[in-house]
């Protein structure tokens, strides 16, 4: 059975068809160049509505057996950023280290990262990962973040992701 990975663009204008969702497919290039495990995306681009929010994460965590949600906008002050609101209301655990080391790593090329509100956590067998809504931030968290999260999912019971090594050293602990 083929892994299967959420993408979630929370995005009003996208989900009009304004303009393209190009964070999106970011984040599936980014996996791809990740990945040596075979998997398959599960894409979604909704707006900026927290309902919407939370049913996406929890059809793709529950119907879609997603063993990682990615979503990628609605991370900032703005009254409809409202992205790691519903990720904390439907998640079991929060891990506030992903969301600490990603705006560690974005203050190295931004000071506004101290704006974000990324976070991740954990609903069921499911690890929830919120990025930031521009490529060039995307690519530089998950970057930060990654290598923690194939051990992550090993812990919660998911699918064990292997990495294309040329590209990213994931960290598991060796066994005794």
């Amino acid at each position: 059975m083929k892994i299967r990975i959420g993408i979630i663009t929370v995005s009003d204008r996208a989900s009009k068809g304004v303009y393209e969702d190009i964070s999106g497919h970011a984040i599936i290039d980014t996996l791809n160049d990740y990945l040596s495990s075979e998997w398959e995306p599960v894409y979604q681009v909704i707006p900026d509505e927290q309902y919407l929010i939370e049913s996406t994460i929890k059809q793709m965590a529950a119907k879609e057996k997603c063993c990682l949600i990615v979503t990628t906008g609605g991370t900032g002050p703005a009254v409809r950023d409202v992205t790691p609101e519903a990720t904390e209301a439907v998640c079991d655990k929060m891990l506030p280290g992903f969301g600490e080391l990603m705006r560690q790593v974005s203050l190295q090329y931004v000071p506004t990262a101290i704006l974000s509100r990324q976070t991740a956590g954990i609903r069921g067998k499911t690890l929830v990962v919120n990025l930031p809504g521009k490529p060039k931030s995307i690519r530089e968290c998950l970057d930060a973040v990654f290598p923690a999260i194939p051990y992550c999912i090993d812990l919660i019971g998911g699918p064990f992701l292997e990495a294309n090594e040329d590209v990213i050293k994931v960290f598991r602990p060796k066994s005794k």
